[in-house]
């Protein structure tokens, strides 16, 4: 043991070592505290940015799954109100075979296609989803198609088309109609059956517009059944994601503790010391006395 007095070499390093103790001591604290294990970027900076990155990621799936969730309540709407129309036509069809009877009062079943005709063609213009028509063109209608986006990705989107066969520039009121820019072939069954007379009853032709509800029903099963399969793939990827930034930000609650018990006691001892080492150089007294 040296007896320099101006320098106290033992003392300086015990007083290193105190500090660095007290300072992993308090950043175990700290993740104790908050328990996250990267409290600012100096902690992990690569960590950090990997899991920004993800949480970012996951916030975007999340909004896209938000887009899937919406898109299929869109086409259940379309969907209800499409069987809808489809049982109103069937309807039309058991009428027109009830009029091939001789006997039957035909004005009347007449005057029943074309009520039952009113209320498809209500259905078709008032068939809404957010203000959004479902069921005939306009500015963002069937006649465009509606995109979602379905994945973390701008470019990840799904097109949802069953209005191709709804949708068009042809206008319905030549019979008292109101619904606009749909399908010609929705057009001409919405025609022939609004136009429903006692002597036409054998020439109404609504075949097109029966073939284009079913065609829109199934690209929505097929638009149904796609939207299922990337909700899936969104719930496993969320999940996984935020498996991946647990790992990365949140603490081991008991490894943060074993460490907060231990700079804690190692930094009591190196406190004794340090007041120890810092009266070593007194010795020196003893040589001036």
């Amino acid at each position: 043991m040296g007896f320099q007095i101006n320098t106290n070499i033992g003392a300086l390093k015990a007083y290193n070592a105190l500090a660095s103790l007290n300072s992993k001591s308090e950043k175990a604290q700290l993740r104790l505290a908050t328990q996250k294990r990267i409290n600012s970027v100096a902690d992990d900076t690569s960590g950090f940015n990997v899991g920004k990155s993800l949480e970012q990621k996951v916030k975007l799936m999340q909004a896209a799954q938000g887009n899937v969730g919406s898109a299929k309540d869109m086409l259940a709407t379309a969907e209800s109100q499409l069987i809808s129309i489809k049982d109103m036509l069937t309807q039309i069809k058991s009428k027109l075979a009830d009029a091939s009877n001789p006997a039957a009062d035909k004005s009347s079943i007449a005057n029943d296609i074309k009520s039952i005709g009113l209320e498809i063609d209500s259905a078709i213009a008032t068939t809404k989803f957010n203000n959004t028509d479902l069921l005939m063109s306009g500015t963002s209608g069937t006649g465009t198609g509606f995109v979602f986006q379905t994945g973390a990705s701008s470019t990840d989107t799904l097109t949802v088309d069953y209005g191709q066969y709804l949708g068009g520039s042809d206008d319905t009121s030549t019979y008292g109609g109101s619904a606009t820019n749909v399908h010609s072939s929705v057009k001409a069954g919405l025609d022939f059956i609004l136009n429903a007379t006692s002597s036409n009853l054998s020439s109404i032709d609504f075949d097109l517009f029966e073939t284009a509800v079913d065609n829109a029903l199934g690209a929505i099963g097929n638009s149904v059944q796609r939207l299922d399969a990337k909700d899936d793939f969104l719930t496993s990827a969320i999940a996984n994601s935020q498996a991946s930034v647990s790992r990365l930000f949140d603490a081991d609650m008991a490894t943060e503790q074993l460490n907060a018990t231990k700079s804690s006691i190692g930094g009591q001892a190196a406190t004794a010391m340090l007041a120890q080492l810092n009266m070593a150089p007194q010795a020196v007294l003893q040589l001036l006395g």
